[in-house]
């Protein structure tokens, strides 16, 4: 313990802190207990040490870019922000260790509904309602110990986000991308606002009110994700995609087979319609028409219409469309739209007829629409459709356009000014942002036209849905304080695509899908380097917390409120009336009252434990059950770890013994920690690096800290490969309990008679975080898997420096030559062969083979033959 009295930079906390905690442990000697109290004074020791992040915008070679999907600021964090972004910033310290250049950035998605109704509740302003939520959160953040970059801290409810979305959309709509049109609704009468498919559940109520959705017919904004379709499922096969698992068929059935064309034509009515078809050549049909089904919408405004009916302009023919209403039409699936051609199929002429409308085509012009010059009709209309801006992108029948007009306050302005006299006109460039205005004024949102300078003219009232915000913030994160300009695209060209990208299911698929539109967007007007912005995507799985619901009512208690009649069965009842109560496992929500706060876990277990605890006993793409009953593993090991380097401090300062360090025993014991230390090494970096299983790596770290106290005291004080091992040990702790990590390794340095002193693989004058992620040794040797057919035929000792030389020839050598390879090859026939080389850990060549079909023997003489052919 005199060694705590040393002040270095890096150094724990100081003997004084210390002195008046000290108690007896269980041998006698004067150890510190790992209390909660302690714990929180380490915590508060090292938390302004460890908690940045320096990114380096002028290193991109060893870049890394770990994105965790950005905070809707609430107020207070959730076990499920502790478990994303924990995860998070684990990859992102280990990252760092391995000579990384890691940016890992944290912002605010802080506009949206929740914060505009929880102001207006309160009767204060969303802004401000938002600014001290954000305040609240990002201190939990700070005890959380993540190493953001704050420097490049964004929130999309700033006007210098904003400004920048708001130009996004100005991009779109120079494109022919963001368009306005009448539309049939989700609308909630709660709320007041428009509700997307997704934000109506299957009763047809509002997901966040729970009010009955009505349907309304009202003018919106919308992006054109459809026109990028194809792009989006072919960018599906990119092969830079890695991990996305089961989300890649979440976006191919949310874009659905690319099977047809939609086309948007103009109504009689002035809506745009759209028109999907497998068979483009249809519209050049002058006998075309077309079929709605009878509730459309646009049957409303039929009926307005008169004795006129409703037609629609075929620019592709030069003729004018009618419409029909009827649900008798072979509508595609999911459309409410039929192209009739009757000069093309003899059903639709069938169905002309059966409507009472008359051919009007001449015989020359059916003898144009023969099949041989179908395809050159349908290469002219596509042409067409792409000159006019009408469509013609191919794309499913079931996708639509992105509707993004919100109806409420608290959310990115539409920079759109809507003139008497000129239409809706884009607000030029240099006039952003286009601020909210204030909400008691209504002649804020009078103003002049852009275009003709009317002062009548007034301003677009609606917002954009928040996936806008969240649809490119990744791209502004790399140059978050750019006034000039959206950001920067040498900085995009040289960080992006993100390494790695983390968040919930729930996202899964519309944000994903949203933010993969426009990056491949921007990629295409330049900015952007590549078309798909995430490489490798960690779906985290949710916080289950303890449910308990009264069988009869369905009403949720409290745990105290229940006693417990038998766990393992989940049989309780209700203390006060003896009702049986259900236990089931469910997301964590304050209406199942059986959430966790977190700032309860900080206070009673510690930060760091807390964050091993959400990252132990299951994969972070599982479920996380969250029960006290998992926490002694935890706890123990963190008590382990304590004890071991107080004993380690007690072995060194003990008084010289004689002992052979060269012995046959001696060497034997220390060559185990050497063994260990490799082993042990190789599985947590495995699990760091590349298959983010960091409830593995935890148990491989536990493996370690047994073998490390297996070890005999003078192992301890005179083997080199302990101090080694034990270094290994709190080094591969760090990025997932980086305060503790930090004091562990401050007691570490502080011990006398250090026998590594010399080697360069320990940076002894710096912190732990500052260390070099542990190497395996050259000479250790590592494992040459061979499979046939995914199962395991044989493994290959290989020395480490061999083993990272290997190539796919070598594996192939190596198995051709293994006795146990070649006779189970014998009778098959090889298809393909796989190898996978992961440096410094393994390689496995998988051998894929069909087992040969042996040729049947021709079939033996009759006795007949036989005694024929006998003389």
């Amino acid at each position: 313990m005199q060694a705590l009295r040393q002040s270095r930079p890096f150094r724990g906390l100081h003997w004084s802190c210390w002195k008046r905690f000290l108690t007896h442990s269980c041998t006698g000697n004067e150890y510190l207990e790992l209390s909660s109290d302690v714990k929180h004074r380490i915590e508060s020791h090292w938390r302004g040490q460890i908690s940045g992040g320096h990114f380096d915008a002028k290193q991109p070679a060893d870049k890394f870019y770990v994105l965790s999907m950005f905070p809707y600021p609430s107020g207070n964090l959730h076990m499920g922000h502790v478990r994303v972004y924990t995860i998070a910033d684990a990859v992102a310290r280990f990252q760092r260790m391995c000579g990384k250049n890691v940016f890992q950035p944290i912002g605010w998605d802080s506009f949206g509904l929740p914060a505009e109704n929880a102001a207006n509740q309160r009767g204060v302003e969303p802004a401000a309602w938002t600014e001290q939520n954000i305040a609240q959160m990002k201190q939990q953040l700070l005890r959380l110990g993540c190493s953001f970059d704050w420097t490049h801290e964004l929130s999309t409810c700033s006007p210098q986000y904003y400004r920048w979305t708001q130009q996004l959309f100005l991009m779109l709509h120079k494109h022919g991308l963001a368009y306005q049109n009448e539309a049939l609704v989700n609308w909630d009468p709660v709320d007041q606002t428009v509700l997307a498919d997704e934000q109506v559940d299957a009763n047809g109520c509002s997901w966040r009110s729970g009010a009955k959705v009505e349907k309304k017919l009202l003018k919106q904004w919308f992006i054109r994700t459809t026109a990028y379709a194809k792009q989006l499922l072919d960018g599906l096969d990119d092969p830079t995609l890695r991990d996305w698992r089961d989300i890649i068929n979440l976006q191919r059935h949310w874009i659905g087979e690319c099977n047809g064309y939609a086309f948007t034509l103009l109504t009689s009515a002035s809506n745009l319609l759209r028109v999907w078809t497998a068979n483009p050549e249809h519209l050049k049909d002058p006998n075309a028409f077309l079929v709605l089904r009878s509730k459309h919408y646009l049957s409303k405004l039929s009926t307005a219409a008169g004795g006129g009916g409703l037609s629609v302009e075929n620019p592709f023919a030069g003729t004018t469309i009618p419409v029909v209403f009827s649900d008798e039409a072979a509508f595609p699936p999911d459309c409410d739209v039929y192209l009739a051609a009757p000069s093309f199929r003899s059903e639709d002429r069938e169905l002309w007829d059966t409507f009472g409308l008359a051919i009007c085509a001449s015989g020359t012009e059916e003898t144009r629409l023969n099949p041989g010059s179908w395809e050159l009709l349908r290469k002219e209309v596509l042409q067409a459709a792409t000159r006019l801006n009408a469509g013609g992108y191919r794309v499913s029948s079931k996708l639509q356009d992105w509707l993004i007009s919100r109806q409420r306050y608290w959310g990115t302005p539409i920079p759109i000014v809507h003139c008497p006299k000129c239409g809706a006109v884009p607000v030029p460039e240099e006039q952003l942002p286009v601020t909210l205005p204030k909400r008691e004024s209504p002649d804020s949102l009078l103003c002049e036209c852009p275009k003709c300078g009317d002062s009548q003219a007034k301003r677009e009232t609606d917002t954009m849905d928040t996936f806008v915000d969240s649809s490119w913030y990744y791209l502004r994160y790399l140059d978050a304080n750019n006034s000039e300009r959206i950001f920067d695209p040498s900085l995009a060209s040289q960080f992006m695509p993100v390494d790695l990208y983390i968040g919930g299911k729930e996202h899964a698929v519309l944000h994903l899908y949203y933010a993969r539109f426009m990056n491949h967007f921007l990629n295409k007007c330049g900015l952007s380097p590549t078309s798909e912005p995430f490489s490798r995507l960690l779906v985290q799985g949710m916080v289950m917390g303890r449910s308990f619901r009264v069988k009869g009512s369905g009403r949720y208690v409290r745990e105290d409120e229940v006693e417990v009649v038998n766990a393992k069965k989940n049989q309780a009842l209700l203390k006060q009336t003896q009702e049986p109560v259900v236990i089931t496992w469910e997301k964590m929500s304050k209406s199942k009252q059986n959430g966790v706060e977190p700032s309860d876990m900080f206070d009673e277990y510690g930060t760091d434990t807390t964050r091993l605890i959400i990252l132990a006993d299951v994969a972070p793409t599982s479920h996380r059950n969250w029960s006290s009953a998992t926490f002694p593993g935890i706890l123990n090991w963190q008590k382990r770890l304590w004890l071991t380097l107080q004993e380690f401090q007690a072995a060194r300062e003990e008084a010289p013994s004689d002992v052979e360090v060269n012995s046959e025993q001696f060497l034997a014991e220390d060559a185990k920690l050497f063994d260990a230390r490799n082993f042990y090494v190789k599985g947590a970096t495995f699990n760091y690096r590349h298959a983010h299983q960091l409830s593995v790596a935890i148990s491989k770290m536990q493996g370690l800290t047994n073998s490390i106290r297996r070890t005999p005291k003078h192992i301890q004080r005179h083997g080199r490969q302990f101090e080694r091992a034990l270094a290994a040990q709190i080094i591969m702790l760090a990025p997932m309990a980086p305060h503790f990590a930090s004091e562990l390794w401050s007691k570490f340095v502080a011990v006398k008679g250090r026998l590594n002193d010399a080697s360069p693989e320990l940076q002894w004058s710096e912190d732990v975080l500052s260390q070099r992620w542990p190497d395996i040794d050259a000479a250790y040797n590592l494992d040459l898997s061979i499979k046939v057919n995914g199962f395991e035929n044989c493994v290959i000792k290989v020395q480490r420096t061999l083993l990272d030389k290997v190539t796919h020839s070598d594996a192939l050598d190596i198995a051709f030559n293994t006795d146990s390879v070649t006779s189970y090859l014998i009778d098959k026939k090889i298809r393909t062969t796989n190898f996978v080389l992961y440096p410094g850990i393994e390689a496995i060549l998988n051998i894929y083979v069909d087992k040969v079909q042996k040729k049947e023997k021709p079939a033996s003489s009759s006795a007949a033959d036989k005694v024929l052919a006998d003389p």
